[in-house]
């Protein structure tokens, strides 16, 4: 059980969005640090999540540029999400304050003054243009650049890399060979694992959850509100939806049950849950709608898990409800209790729809993969041999 409180926060951008209360009779207030960071943010993961929560723990007010998909396309490579969907999807991130829709590719001084930004926030990743260019040297050369740590374990194409390794055998057919190709090629540049795209485990940390939680209880007067599901790859589809069950009482505290990945692939087959628990954890902490969540849910929402939490109002969107092990309705109880509500959130966007977009342009996510993994490489090789020749000069007497 994971509390995510969403009222007032003592964190800065919390009750007084500019880091505090306003100063009294001689008292100089507070100067509001303002940060810029920007990005693709093609399918958010809780990777995306966590550099914005650093970022926004460097200042004050968390100003969030989205690139378009042209920009994107030019690139990189085609985006798996259009950017309205993506401008959605960062503004459902909790410690995000303002989106800039369409920012520029390469971030430029012009950029942070326009949107009087102090400076920027990246991970420690590289970045580069078309033409494989730093697109952050500007505003590096200029000191206006500041770096924090990259979560390890996943990444835009790691999760595209899972998503083509998706067949409807996947599970018993380990040993087929388009899969080991797939496999064996997956996350390589053309000399070897690229360090920041190649496949690796994410570690869950009880810190970790510590820091994508705030711990709010519930206060009297709010109305609680249980959701349960698997919340796989979270999505534009899972945020509407979240939006919707929040908008359904003037003062909610939404908790999220979310299935161990067993659950899940009992009643999803194939090789889902494509992200594991402790990944599908912090995705949904990260939203702004969620006030808690439940890691390894039971499957039906029985009486204990409402009397325990004191649950109000039980939904469920227009996904199909897969009957229990024994066959029976797992919201049987709500149903008795006239406490459960069907939801229509109006955006029909499922995991499954997102495996096929990749499934279908596998082609193009590949080459997108490949081509990107190619320039980090060579920037990687640039970097040891300019690391090689300045250790090779000899020291001046």
């Amino acid at each position: 059980m994971i509390k995510n409180g969403h009222h007032a926060s003592s964190e800065p951008g919390g009750e007084f969005p500019h880091g505090g209360p306003p100063a009294h009779g001689s008292e100089k207030r507070k100067r509001v640090v303002r940060v810029w960071c920007d990005g693709c943010y093609d399918m958010v993961h809780y990777g995306h999540s966590n550099q914005l929560r650093q970022a926004k723990a460097m200042g004050d007010h968390l100003v969030v540029g989205v690139h378009t998909d042209d920009e994107i396309a030019k690139h990189k490579g085609p985006p798996v999400f259009t950017q309205e969907e993506r401008y959605k999807m960062v503004r459902a991130i909790k410690w995000v304050d303002e989106v800039v829709e369409g920012a520029p590719y390469v971030t430029a001084l012009e950029t942070l003054d326009t949107h009087n930004c102090d400076f920027c926030v990246h991970g420690d990743d590289i970045t580069l243009t078309v033409d494989g260019k730093d697109t952050y040297e500007e505003v590096k050369q200029m000191g206006r650049y500041r770096e924090c740590k990259r979560t390890q374990g996943v990444s835009t194409t790691d999760l595209v890399g899972r998503m083509l390794l998706m067949t409807k055998t996947h599970h018993t057919n380990m040993d087929n060979s388009d899969y080991q190709q797939h496999a064996d090629n997956f996350g390589k540049g053309p000399k070897g694992h690229s360090p920041w795209t190649g496949v690796s485990q994410f570690l869950q940390t009880s810190q970790k959850i510590i820091q994508f939680a705030s711990g709010k209880e519930p206060q009297p007067g709010d109305t609680i509100i249980y959701v349960a599901g698997a919340f796989d790859l979270f999505h534009i589809g899972h945020v509407d939806f979240l939006e919707t069950v929040f908008r359904q009482a003037e003062r909610p505290y939404v908790i999220v049950g979310l299935h161990f990945d067993q659950e899940v692939n009992r009643y999803k087959g194939k090789n889902y849950p494509i992200m594991n628990i402790h990944e599908r954890t912090l995705s949904v902490l990260a939203c702004r709608y969620v006030s808690e969540v439940v890691i390894g849910a039971p499957y039906a929402v029985g009486k204990d898990l409402l009397d325990h939490f004191k649950v109000d109002l039980v939904c469920h969107g227009k996904t199909e409800v897969f009957p229990d092990k024994d066959k029976t309705d797992p919201y049987a109880e709500p149903k008795k209790r006239g406490i459960f509500r069907m939801i229509d959130s109006g955006n029909g966007l499922t995991t499954d729809i997102i495996v096929q977009r990749i499934i279908e342009n596998r082609l193009q996510f590949e080459a997108r993969n490949q081509k990107k993994e190619a320039k980090e490489m060579a920037v990687i090789e640039a970097l040891r041999r300019r690391e090689d020749g300045e250790t090779s000069q000899p020291v001046a007497q």
